[in-house]
């Protein structure tokens, strides 16, 4: 067997991932300057919203969760993985053509399900206008998933990592071409999504070619390996989805409250960077080494890869958590106060990115510890636990709401992810040693904690220091961009001393690659 290079496999993924998210922001940025909080901005992104949701369910959720691992043991083993593939993306093309007919035909009942708020005012009809357009946007990027698991099943991260930057390229330029040439920027915004999308799949697909699996459209037959994929799918469609589902209630909770659907929306983007980076990176490279691992019964390579897994998420995540809870507000003033964004919204979104903040080491472990289920293709106990977490979210955020306002579906989605993250922990005991993080994790993990709170109480008094600064236009950046080096300067060095992890071990592995 020829393992997956975890660490390598990650920073290249983590690499990429972190040049979408920081042109991610740079969207946020953009829409929220051009556009603003209010109507248009609610409405794309209730929009927009509708094709990401699926996409969960179909590409993210579905078949990173089913067909990674199958092709990966089919890959293992030389029993004709391309001829699998083939199957899985005629029947997956099939079923997006008719679900995206049906949901442009259906649009307005979906807008009024996802975002029952809007039906007594304009956002309504803009929502089902916008929503037709992106809606297509599903079908290439389920598909874009397909030929990104195919890669990452053989070890190549970096073209199904980099396609999600050419949606941000995209959507970014429109904007400013739309902006300067004095048209509805909106408009621009929209259309740009469907022609990234475009984009998107014909770099995996021209990939997939090079790396020597040839996948051409066929007709789609019913075939006994489907079934398995479906039968493994449908519970992972919610299992891997449940984040994306969480954002849905909130949204429909948010929706009865004015600029709350924006307000939520850009703190989700501003956490989903280390999320991003981290969480989404490890998982994508994680699960496929397991699946090869376990298949050749290799149960001792499989628990040291969880557990640096585990151990570099961690290390990377709690820091980023700190950071949020600690300095939303300057992040938030410096990065989206501007245009049609005041300081009352950056006051409110500042909030929920601190409540988002809690969450994030919860979120990344649930990266972490579903591939150990997926990769035995076993997606019906985390589909168990996805229920409970939506009905402990649907709970919190409904219940909350008419005491604390919109501000709810934030504090929902944060306790819902750690009580995932404990059921699947919990749950994780019957699958033996594996399972379990080792020795080093458990020594390590209380040392990183401890140097992320020094980090933190060094940003609080930073953020006192440079407060003069973060007012004066001209100097904004810069002082973020201080206060930020000052943290991880210090994190890096705490880290040192209190054995959090170590510099040389870093290179070698990364020498090593994995």
């Amino acid at each position: 067997m020829k393992p997956i290079r975890l660490i390598s496999g990650v920073v290249t993924v983590g690499f990429w991932t972190l040049m979408s998210r920081i042109l991610g922001v740079l969207r946020e940025v953009m829409i929220l300057a051009l556009i603003g909080p209010g109507p248009v901005m609610d409405a794309f992104v209730a929009a927009f919203r509708l094709p990401n949701m699926f996409r969960r369910f179909f590409a993210e959720g579905a078949f990173n969760a089913s067909f990674v691992p199958l092709f990966s043991k089919r890959l293992e083993s030389g029993d004709h993985p391309t001829e699998f593939a083939t199957q899985a993306l005629s029947g997956l093309a099939f079923i997006l053509l008719i679900l995206s007919a049906l949901a442009m035909v259906f649009m307005p009942a979906l807008v009024w399900a996802t975002a029952g708020g809007f039906g007594s005012d304009e956002r309504f009809d803009l929502t089902v206008e916008y929503g037709r357009i992106v809606f297509p946007y599903i079908l290439l990027i389920s598909l874009t998933a397909l030929f990104s698991g195919v890669l990452n099943a053989a070890g190549r991260f970096a073209a199904a990592a980099a396609a999600p930057v050419f949606l941000n390229i995209f959507v970014c330029f429109s904007m400013a071409l739309g902006a300067y040439l004095g048209g509805e920027v909106i408009l621009w915004l929209i259309w740009a999504i469907p022609v990234a999308g475009i984009a998107q799949l014909a770099l995996v697909w021209i990939a997939a070619d090079r790396a020597g699996v040839k996948l051409r459209p066929s007709r789609p037959r019913w075939t006994p390996e489907m079934k398995r994929l479906v039968v493994i799918a449908i519970p992972a469609a919610l299992a891997g989805g449940v984040m994306q589902i969480n954002l849905l209630v909130g949204q429909q909770v948010a929706s009865h409250f004015e600029k709350a659907v924006g307000w939520l929306y850009a703190a989700d983007r501003l956490y989903q960077l280390p999320l991003g980076v981290v969480g989404i990176a490890v998982g994508i490279v994680l699960l496929p080494d397991l699946s090869r691992r376990l298949s050749a019964q290799d149960d001792a390579g499989a628990k040291h890869a969880f557990s640096r897994a585990g151990e570099l998420s961690l290390a990377l995540t709690i820091p980023a958590a700190v950071a949020l809870v600690v300095i939303p507000l300057p992040v938030v003033t410096v990065l989206f106060e501007r245009g049609a964004t005041g300081p009352d919204d950056s006051a409110a979104i500042a909030a929920a990115v601190a409540i988002y903040g809690l969450g994030l080491p919860a979120f990344v472990l649930q990266k972490v510890l579903q591939p150990l289920f997926f990769a035995r293709e076993d997606t019906k106990t985390p589909f168990r636990y996805a229920a409970w977490a939506m009905f402990v979210n649907a709970a919190i955020a409904i219940g909350l709401a008419p005491f604390i306002g919109w501000i709810a579906p934030a504090i929902a989605t944060t306790v819902a992810g750690w009580t995932m993250v404990w059921m699947l922990g919990y749950g994780g005991r019957k699958l033996g040693d594996v399972a379990r993080f080792d020795s080093q994790f458990r020594d390590r993990i209380w040392r990183v904690c401890l140097a992320s709170c020094v980090m933190g109480g060094v940003l609080w008094i930073t953020t006192l220091l440079l407060g003069p600064f973060f007012a004066v236009t001209g100097f904004r950046f810069l002082a973020l961009a201080v206060l930020i080096g000052i943290g991880m300067v210090t994190y890096a060095v705490a880290g040192q001393l209190f054995g959090a992890f170590s510099m040389r071990e870093l290179r070698g592995a990364f020498r090593r690659g994995g």
